[in-house]
């Protein structure tokens, strides 16, 4: 039983450390929001959002949606297009030397509808957790097959708290606020790479 559970924690963990749109976002709240607990609405959401993907992708749904060419360009152009919007709005915003300010800007009802929309209309994370988790578990049967997938569970929920976290340490230590800018710019870039790189797998596929 520790067979399924290694796999699926190493597994997870390689999917989820690359620089993303999903971790991006996560980390910025970190930094922007005066205290850690503000933060946990958008750990929660995204960590929810990954423990149902998960499970669909386990659960065999994966198949299906690699099995139609129409489902996955359906979902990559949503994704695309979402991607490219918060690109711009993320690199035409003005960031404040007030933490409270930047807080504002992302009110509870605004930080869930972000969190879920990066962990859903990413098209890059659903590919990695349907294709290659969903993939994975069709090794595994009965309880092996749900350890599997409570280890990979377990690795979004921890990498999740650990990213807030790092993000509130980080923005402790920037009390100038000269950061604030500079983590926009590349936030924005990450997610003009991302949505470039699937269009271009679109194109060539």
């Amino acid at each position: 039983m520790l067979e399924p559970f290694i796999h699926g924690f190493i597994l997870a963990l390689g999917l989820i450390i690359p620089l993303g749109v999903q971790n991006v976002f996560i980390f910025n709240q970190g930094v922007f929001q005066p205290r850690f607990v503000k933060a946990l609405p958008v750990v929660i959401t995204a960590s929810l959002c990954d423990t149902l993907l998960i499970l669909v992708s386990v659960l065999g749904v994966s198949l299906v949606i690699l099995g139609s060419f129409l489902i996955k360009t359906i979902l990559i152009s949503v994704g695309c297009i979402f991607l490219i919007y918060m690109g711009f709005t993320t690199w035409n915003s003005k960031p404040s030397n007030d933490r409270e300010v930047e807080a504002n800007k992302f009110p509870l009802k605004k930080q869930i509808i972000f969190a879920a929309s990066v962990s859903l209309l990413n098209p890059h994370a659903i590919m990695d957790t349907v294709g290659v988790i969903g993939t994975s578990s069709i090794n595994y049967q009965g309880e092996e097959k749900v350890i599997f997938a409570f280890a990979c569970i377990l690795v979004s929920w921890i990498w999740f708290f650990g990213l807030a976290l790092l993000g509130r340490i980080t923005g402790e230590l920037d009390k100038s606020g000269k950061f604030l800018p500079i983590l926009n710019k590349i936030s924005a870039l990450v997610m003009w790479g991302v949505a470039g790189y699937l269009l271009f797998t679109l194109v060539t596929n």
